[in-house]
């Protein structure tokens, strides 16, 4: 036997030789770098297009810096930092202190950068003419849903940076020389591909499928149109936004949630609350709201179904397992460290009458003792006191719609549920800032009222129509959903609303906020790495 595999062993060693001489053999193709080159067949494209999912959620999930959130919601009209806060969101409420050296500022330029390269290898990929491994169908599929990440990613730039460098191509190596586009043609380039997307990109129910049904979580042109109403907006073309906006109210794909459904759908609760149960917020689980929602999943029965633990329910949910007599429990949306709480004007000021959004299901402002241990038997089911700073953090009004409670993560360090990044609530909130800002108050009273109607609230009138209101209304129906400092920093308001109705806050007050800030600094690093021209600073900074 072992003269046999020596035999067999000098067999391969001169096939090795003589194969080692061949310049073919020796030729590198590297299909583990993520270039253009590894990008040519329809494999190849929908690996790299379920990366883009991957690497869209590390915009939302920032571990080492757990007050990421906080940087999207403090120091505006909706939220302050409390003594629990974490570091990163510190500038972004004590203004004199955002810097260009701002770690926040760079994630974000990070993200959407990297996000852009992504789609642009992409991109460039499936409109190489010497690509035949697509139909002219399938390459404009794959076209469409990489041009409506890359128009995310410039939209989220253009909000937060204003005019900034443009790059229409994947980069395969080092660049020195960038410089800022005008704001304008950032705005066109952001356009042209979410009315690509929006026209080539499949409807909701054309999307793909798999062994367990509809992927509802893949792009849509539905998604790209409701983009592109925000960007219209941004740019001041509101005829176009009231359009896009009324194209996904009209299609009849997508209906406001009235009614109570799903997995909680017996328990104590509300058809609004219902919606942002763990179990209920995709379209696959009776979400009939949803437009884009970001898939996550539990990381013990789903490898890597979740990136870099997100901490929207540490941040959100209030601290009450640091009350001696309670218990951390499902009910309660697990474990929460309130690094924000919700300002003064959103718990006592924001909501009148018997708006179902401000429910006890969706705003919690009562704890009740709830550890059946002996040593607190006298206290068990009465209501925490409302004394002293616990107040602040630890049992503070908190919204429920990032709660969910892990019993494979008891100490709640990851949050799983979904983002749901786009829902017909915003859609009609988009409707009536276009038809208000073009002078339209009656339909865009008529757009709130379908809120509204919904919430139980007390209907409006034309005469009640002006920005603040429809700001207020947002607030309302997407606390703690939308990125409200880009909204406020989209409408040019983030200073006088955050002043006006934010500025009193006890503990984390907002300080040496103006008008600069309506922008972010362009990162420092960013400067200084382009030493072949130069990337201008936002002014102030």
């Amino acid at each position: 036997m072992k003269k046999y595999i020596a035999i067999v062993a000098g067999i391969s060693a001169m096939f090795l030789m003589i194969t080692s001489c061949k310049k073919s053999f020796l030729d590198e193709k590297p299909f583990s770098a993520y270039t253009p080159l590894t990008v040519a067949d329809s494999l190849g494209f929908e690996a790299s297009l379920v990366g883009v999912y991957n690497h869209v959620s590390t915009i939302f999930s920032w571990a080492d810096q757990q007050g990421w959130p906080s940087v999207w919601a403090v120091g505006t009209d909706i939220a302050n930092a409390t003594a629990n806060q974490q570091g990163v969101e510190v500038p972004y409420y004590n203004y004199a202190s955002l810097t260009p050296t701002d770690g926040a500022a760079a994630r974000m330029w990070n993200r959407d950068y990297i996000l852009v390269n992504l789609t642009n290898t992409i991109i460039d990929g499936v409109e190489n003419p010497s690509n035949t491994s697509l139909s002219a169908n399938g390459k404009k599929a794959v076209s469409a849903e990489a041009r409506f990440f890359r128009a995310y990613a410039y939209n989220n730039l253009a909000t937060l940076f204003g005019g900034v460098p443009l790059i229409e191509h994947a980069l395969t190596g080092p660049k020195t020389d960038f410089k800022r586009a005008p704001i304008a043609d950032v705005n066109n380039f952001i356009v042209a591909d979410l009315v690509f997307a929006a026209a080539s990109l499949p409807d909701i129910d054309a999307v793909k499928s798999n062994s367990k049904g509809k992927l509802f979580g893949r792009a849509n042109k539905y998604m790209a149109l409701q983009l592109l109403a925000e960007v219209y907006l941004r740019m001041n073309k509101n005829d176009l936004a009231e359009q896009a906006a009324q194209s996904i109210i009209s299609s009849g794909k997508f209906s406001l949630i009235k009614a109570r459904y799903g997995v909680k759908s017996s328990l104590p609760g509300d058809y609004y609350s219902d919606m942002f149960q763990y179990g209920n917020q995709r379209r696959s689980q009776g979400n009939t709201e949803a437009i884009w929602v970001l898939e996550q999943e539990n990381p013990t029965s789903v490898v890597g179904g979740i990136t870099d633990n997100p901490q929207q329910r540490r941040v959100w949910g209030a601290a009450y397992y640091n009350v001696a007599g309670m218990a951390i429990v499902d009910s309660l949306g697990g474990r929460g460290i309130a690094r924000l709480r919700l300002s003064n004007w959103v718990l006592y000021g924001l909501f009148k009458g018997t708006d179902v959004r401000n429910s006890q299901y969706n705003i919690r402002r009562r704890y009740y003792y709830n550890d059946p241990a002996p040593a607190y038997k006298n206290i068990y089911g009465k209501q925490i006191p409302f004394t002293g700073p616990d107040t602040l953090f630890k049992i503070c009004p908190s919204i429920t719609k990032w709660g969910a409670f892990d019993p494979n993560d008891t100490f709640g360090y990851a949050m799983i549920k979904d983002f749901i990044l786009m829902r017909l609530g915003e859609t009609y909130l988009l409707l009536a800032e276009a038809q208000l800002k073009q002078g339209k108050t009656a339909e865009a009273a008529a757009s709130i009222n379908a809120l509204r109607t919904r919430a139980q609230a007390n209907q409006v009138t034309a005469s009640q129509m002006d920005l603040n209101f429809i700001l207020d209304e947002r607030a309302r129906e997407l606390v703690g959903e939308e990125n409200r400092r880009m909204t406020l920093m989209r409408t040019g308001t983030l200073v006088e609303r955050a002043l006006r109705l934010n500025s009193n806050d006890p503990a984390k007050p907002i300080t040496g906020l103006s008008a600069k800030n309506l922008l972010l600094p362009i990162p420092l690093g960013e400067i200084q790495l382009n030493k072949d021209a130069v990337i201008e600073q936002n002014p102030g900074y």
